[in-house]
Formats: C-alpha cells, structure tokens, sequence
C-alpha cells in the first residue's frame, strides 16, 4: 500500500554555527535602532529574518511509504495431556476457524507453530514460542494465540515480547482431576527384604471440603493377584514390597476413578524397584591341596560383593597320626556349624575335589541336597576322587547331581584336549560369545588340559564337552535350587595361560552367578523394558527352532501379537511402540515380563485439568478464551485493534490483534520553499521597503 507524507525540512546553505552568528550580529544592528525606535526598524528585521530564511534554504520534503503487514503467531499444544478425550479434535477445530478468520485481514500474515510432546521436560511452550520469535520483526507482532491445556512448564517470570498473548482452551473452567502423586520411591532394593513406597493420593479443583476423605487404592507387583488398601485423601501413604528376586520388580498403584474427573491417565503410577543381592556369602571347601585351589581362591576373593569361607581338608582322618589335638597347628572343620546350622545362609556352596571320606556323615549331605532343592546353590569341580566308593555322586548328595561318572578305568580319561562348546552351551549364557569358543565352522583357540572325567549326563544341559562326547560342564535346574558340575580338574591351566590359556575367570564367574540366579545370565528368560517410546522384549532360550509369538498387552488392555526376530545366541528381540503410560505385558505362552512406561511422577500428567493459571506471567495484555464442550468449538472473533486499545471482549467473544501500521520507505522528494528566483526578489523587496520608510 502507497501513501505520501509532507513535512518541512532545511538543508542551510551555510553551517548552522555561521547563521547563528549572522542571526547575532542582525540582533545587534537591530538594538540601537529600537532603542531609538527608529522608523522603519520592523521592516529592517523582517529583511534580517527573511535573508537568514533564504540561507537556512527550507524544503517541502514528501515521502513514499509502504505499508508491512504485521504478523501473528498461532501456536497448537500437541503434548500427551493436550489430546485427551476430545481436546486434540476440539483444538484441531479451532485452529482451522482461526485461519479462516484471519485471512480475512489482508494487512495480517499468521504463522503457525505446533509444540510436541517433551518427554521428561514436560511441555517446553515458551522455549517453542521464543524460538518461532527469533525471525519475527517485534514492530510487526501483532499477539499470540495459544491453543493449549495451559500445562506448561517452562513459563518465565515475564515475558520477552510486547505483544497480546491469548489463551484458548478445550472444554471448560472448572474441571477436577484425581491424581497419585509418588513422594519416595526407592530405585534398588535387597533381595530378600522389602522397601517402602511412599504416595498421596489427591483431588485437584474441588473445593476444601471434599478433598478429604478415603479412597480404594490397588497395588500390583510383577503380574501378582492385586491387593487393594483404603488411603486418605491428600495424606501420604506408605506401601511395603517384597523384593523376591532380583533384576527388575514393577509396581503398579491405581487410585479408583473420581466422578467427573477429566481422565484416569494419572489416576495410576509405575515404579520400578531393581533387586540386587547384599553382598553374597560363598562356602569353598577344598578336599585336597592341589594345583586349582588357589585359582578358585583368587577367583572369588576378587569380587568384593562376595564373603568368602574358604576350608581346605589338610588331614583327612584315614591319615591320623596319633599326633595330639594340643599339639596340631589345624583348625577343626566345622561340620556341624557350617552344613545344619548356618547352612542355609550361604548363596552358593563350592566343593573342589571333595571326596566323602567319612568328613561329612549322611545327614549332613542330605542337608546340602535339601539345600539345592529348596533353592541353593552347589558347585562340584572334581577331579579323580569323584571316582570309586569315595565319589561325593554314591551319596545323598548325589541324588542332586546332574551326571553319574562311569565306573572302573572308564571313568577316567588322560589325554590332550581342548574343550568344546555345544549348540546348547552356544544358546546358554553361561558358555556364550566366550573369547576362543569353537564354532560351527572353527575349532576352539584356547589352552589345553589334560585330564576329564567320564559321566553319564542324567538331567540338565551340558554346555561343554570333552572330544569324546562326553559332558565336561552340566548345569541343572533341582527344585528351587540349582547345580553345576565340572567334570575336569584341569581348568586353572587356563588361568596360568598354558598353551595359551583361556576365559577361565570369565567362565566360573558366568557359572557362579548363574547359579545364585542372576538375571541376566538367565537361560528361559523373557525381559521386556521400555527406552525412548520403544518396548523391547528379549527372549532367551537354549532350545532349538524359531521363536513362539510374542503377545504384548498395552496398559489400556489393547493386545498385540508378533513373531520375533531370532538373533544369535539363542536371542529373540520384538519391538513395539509404547506410547501409553502404565505397565506393559509381554508373554511367550510360559514366561510373562513387565515393563513400566513413563517416569513415577510425570510432568505432563501431573494435573490434567486446563488451566490457564501457570500461563498468567505471560499473558500481555491478552485474554482467556474456552472452547466449550459443545459438538462444535466455540472459536473467538478475531479483530484488529489499535495499539493502546484493549485487547480482548469483557464478553468473551473476540480476541484483539494489535494494529502496528509498521512500513517502509520507497521514496523522498524535497522541494525547496524559497528557490533562488523566488527569493532574490522578496528580500531586494523588503530591503527597499525598510529603506524607503527609514528615509523620510
């Protein structure tokens, strides 16, 4: 749009120092003359007044100018809390009318914004709105329009604009909102102890008087039949859980839904507790000195998680020598203390070449098979004396063994070998990825040993063997409990690096914490977690063939079923969107996982009302505007407003957009007031008049 503007300038013909001085001396000449009043003085002036006129050379400047159309921006809340029930549809309505409308301006250019989910942060709205301002001139803006829950949070103490800043939202004011808010939650727990949850159940937007009272909470842990507690409204609430096992244990806490509250998405909270074990207590009994004795002493010293008992038979009876008890240097083994009384308190019990030589009777070796069974831990190593009528495998502990040795000169085989892993060891995660494994198609690359027992394998898995077949590590699931036995003697060669040694620490450590039922080492395992809006199942098994279905429940009871990819090492991955906060399921038909979506107090579905409250530092000079609950939004007018005006209806039925009349100029043209022809003349004119009348 052109217009033109007129206005005086002066463009002096001489400096302005100079003209004042003339002006000076004018004054001067002009004094004396009215001190006498003089004739004609007042025509002398006017001749001073009219040179010094010419001199200061006075324009008519107009300018061409070109109007800016000024601009304002629509920003839409897209966040989790923002598309509840209907409100994604209302605030996708009115931003449609809200187009509509301003185009009707022709001196209004909108811009839109949309300002997504911020994950951990919340809703970042004001970061969104001041990086959209960045590239919008501020004498252009003309206001904002935020179609938002108002649950935003990053609102700053003022605004960095100077401009209307209206809110329009979905539904209505007065909305109530039941929310579990989780004041402690503790993110580890010892296995075999429990923790305490800390909540508060609260009702948001009612008034004093009805927010009190009781309310049914339900508590699930880990898929377990729920247990409901009645809690007091807005007064925290403690909650014991069992920590049973360790690796992940999720727990779900649901407040019933309150009447007319906006959703029940926050009605619910996820923690996530991991189990870890306090420091693991190992019984070793060693039968003998022998070479391996110190490798396993190493070994389990250098965990510092792990106490250590460490017993080794220096002197078995067969070989008493008359030599009095006062006069010996040994200490008594313990039998009794250590296999009936304090038993039950060792996470894993290691016997290294122990021979039943008559140390531990009967009852005692029942006690360690009732142990595994009733969900022990028992690592044999055994060397030659697992042979004959001494073996620990002619005991009652050897109802608990996963493998009998063959009798007589069978049993025992000397020779050169290198021990081999087997398809199920190459599944099992106690033998896989191990650095010199064999392959499919290679042979193993690490160190030699010497000497293996023979055995018959009665139950269990062997993940290693020896070049004749026969199993050289089998690990077996009794009871609640668990077993391994290591049928060669020879495996501190490895930790000496022998002809080149090999993974032997790694070895025994992936055995020991298998045994004390570490879950990653977990060999029929299903795991579920959920990492940046992605569920991933993992399925772990040593059994051939392709994977079962996975069939996944999403916290809204929505069930989804897939196959999952096989991967190597007996793994099995499936991955899903999660967008839903809650608890996930996943199942493979025998083994069930749970994974928590969301952290235990969310920004976003903290308060699901909307609220226009957390927006008032930034609303300039603007107004609040509700959609209504009606089929159709009730969108405001928009109107273009002059500055200095009020900028929204006390009515509520538009919404102002401030009028900068911003502009550019296209062009100047001066045209001078007193030009050389003009000029000349009027000042010899005037001269002559005030000589003419100072002369009679």
């Amino acid at each position: 749009m052109q217009s033109a503007l007129s206005g005086i300038d002066f463009a002096p013909i001489l400096p302005f120092w100079l003209l004042g001085a003339l002006a000076a001396l004018a004054l001067l000449a002009l004094v004396p003359a009215l001190w006498r009043r003089a004739r004609g003085v007042w025509w002398r002036a006017l001749s001073f007044a009219l040179l010094l006129l010419v001199l200061a050379n006075p324009r008519l400047v107009q300018e061409s100018r070109e109007g800016r159309p000024d601009i304002a921006l629509l920003v839409q809340d897209r966040s989790d809390s923002a598309r509840i029930g209907t409100r994604g549809a209302q605030m996708d309505a009115a931003r449609t009318a809200l187009e509509a409308e301003a185009a009707r301006f022709p001196d209004l250019e909108l811009r839109t914004l949309d300002v997504p989910e911020g994950g951990n942060q919340g809703t970042r709205l004001m970061s969104a709105i001041d990086r959209a301002l960045a590239d919008i001139p501020r004498a252009r803006l003309a206001g904002i329009l935020a179609l938002t829950d108002g649950q935003a949070h990053d609102i700053p103490a003022a605004p960095s604009y100077d401009a209307p800043f209206h809110t329009i939202l979905p539904g209505s004011a007065g909305e109530v909102d039941r929310r579990i808010r989780v004041i402690e939650a503790p993110g580890f727990g010892i296995v075999g102890r429990s923790v305490e949850l800390r909540v508060a159940v609260e009702d948001l937007g009612v008034p004093a008087s009805e927010a009190n009272g009781a309310v049914r909470l339900t508590i699930r842990r880990d898929g377990t039949p729920p247990r409901t507690e009645s809690v007091p409204l807005g007064r925290e609430h403690r909650i014991t859980i069992p920590i049973e096992r360790g690796g992940p244990t999720v727990v779900e806490v649901a407040a019933e839904e309150r009447p007319g509250e906006v959703s029940t998405l926050n009605n619910r909270a996820v923690v996530t507790v991991n189990g870890v074990r306090d420091r693991l207590r190992v019984l070793l009994v060693s039968g003998e000195p022998h070479s391996g004795e110190r490798t396993w002493r190493r070994l389990l010293k250098a965990d510092p998680n792990v106490d250590l008992v460490h017993f080794t038979i220096l002197r078995p009876p067969e070989k008493d020598d008359l030599t009095p008890l006062n006069e010996l240097a040994l200490i008594a083994f313990p039998v009794r203390e250590l296999f009936q009384v304090k038993l039950r308190e060792f996470d894993l019990i290691v016997f290294d070449r122990f021979s039943n030589r008559g140390i531990l009777p009967p009852t005692y070796l029942r006690n360690i098979a009732d142990y595994v069974r009733g969900g022990g831990a028992l690592l044999l190593s055994v060397g030659p004396e697992f042979l004959g009528a001494s073996s620990l495998a002619n005991t009652p502990l050897g109802t608990v063994l996963p493998a009998r040795p063959y009798s007589g000169q069978d049993g025992l085989a000397e020779g050169a070998f290198r021990p081999r892993v087997t398809e199920e060891g190459a599944r099992h995660p106690v033998t896989q990825g191990l650095t010199g494994a064999n392959t499919a198609t290679t042979q193993p690359q690490w160190g030699r040993w010497y000497r293996h027992l023979r055995a018959g394998p009665q139950s269990g898995t062997t993940v290693m063997d020896s070049p004749d077949g026969t199993p050289l590590l089998q690990l077996d699931r009794v009871g609640e409990g668990r077993v391994a036995l290591l049928l060669s003697d020879q495996i501190w060669l490895w930790a000496r690096g022998h002809d080149g040694g090999g993974p032997q620490a790694e070895l025994l450590r992936r055995a020991a914490h298998w045994l004390m039922k570490e879950p990653e080492l977990e060999e029929e395992d299903l795991l579920a977690r959920i990492e940046a809006g992605t569920l991933s199942v993992v399925r772990r098994s040593v059994e051939a063939g392709p994977p079962p279905e996975i069939t996944v429940t999403a916290p809204d009871g929505s069930v989804t079923r897939q196959a999952a990819q096989a991967e190597s090492g007996g793994r099995a991955v499936l991955s899903l969107p999660a967008t839903l906060p809650g608890v996930w399921q996943a199942t493979d038909g025998r083994r069930t996982a749970f994974a928590a979506a969301g952290a235990a107090n969310p920004l976003e579905i903290a308060d699901l009302r909307a609220d226009p409250t957390r927006l008032a530092p930034v609303m300039q000079g603007g107004g609040v505007r509700w959609l209504g609950t009606g089929a159709q939004p009730a969108v405001p007018e928009l109107r273009r407003v002059a500055a200095g005006r009020d900028m929204a209806s006390p009515t509520g039925n538009w919404l102002g957009l401030r009028r900068n009349q911003d502009h550019i100029v296209t062009g100047i043209a001066a045209t001078p007031l007193l030009p050389p022809w003009l000029a000349l003349p009027l000042v010899l004119g005037v001269a002559l008049v005030a000589w003419s009348r100072e002369g009679r």
